[in-house]
């Protein structure tokens, strides 16, 4: 099952060295996203980050950067609902109902369904879906290992989803509330965290 990890909303000092020892631990794709702010400080972490590893990189917005990073992909969402014209590479969106996965799908590598669970990052952002829901939703082919989960994700039920049947699972708060950038002179409980989850998803 795939493990993608999505960027904190702002930018920090050592946040290249952890995205890069994260792709040293097995990270399957990183979704950066940084909304309202300036495609410079974007441009800057990704020359920090080993070109082996952008190629694991998805971008959700400053589209140009895919190609002039030689990056994964793009990710749709409100902010930037529309691919760039001609756009033919690696493309992925966010939905936010089992109805709009069935719509979508079809036109994307793969898609977010979220919340799954209630959010870790995001305050009052309640799960959407019961298990029976889900359950349906597989049998139906709507969700599949096309689908990625998103939403609440951590160690206590990853497996869950592994068992429910979606291609991956997408994380955020689970990983980055293991490391204050204000106060912590160190990573390595988020690594040790990651690696947790890593083993899980495998």
């Amino acid at each position: 099952m795939k493990l993608i990890l999505i960027t904190t909303p702002t930018y920090f000092v050592e946040e290249d060295k952890i995205i890069t020892s994260l792709f040293e631990e097995g990270l399957d794709i990183l979704h950066l996203r940084k909304p309202d702010t300036a495609p410079v400080y974007a441009e800057r972490l990704l020359t920090l980050i080993p070109e082996k590893y952008r190629k694991r990189i998805v971008v959700h917005g400053h589209f140009y950067l895919k190609d002039e990073y030689g990056l994964k992909g793009i990710h749709l969402n409100h902010r930037n609902p529309t691919p760039p014209l001609n756009y033919t590479g690696h493309i992925s969106t966010s939905c936010h109902s089992i109805q709009e996965v069935e719509e979508r799908k079809k036109d994307f590598n793969y898609v977010f369904l979220s919340p799954i669970f209630d959010s870790i990052s995001k305050e009052g952002y309640k799960s959407n879906y019961t298990p029976e829901e889900i359950r349906k939703a597989v049998k139906a082919d709507i969700i599949d290992q096309r689908v990625i989960a998103l939403g609440g994700i951590n160690e206590d039920n990853i497996l869950q989803i592994k068992d429910f049947g979606f291609g991956g699972v997408a994380v955020l708060g689970d990983i980055w509330n293991k490391f204050n950038p204000n106060v912590d002179f160190n990573y390595q409980e988020l690594i040790t965290h990651f690696r947790k989850l890593k083993r899980l998803a495998d």
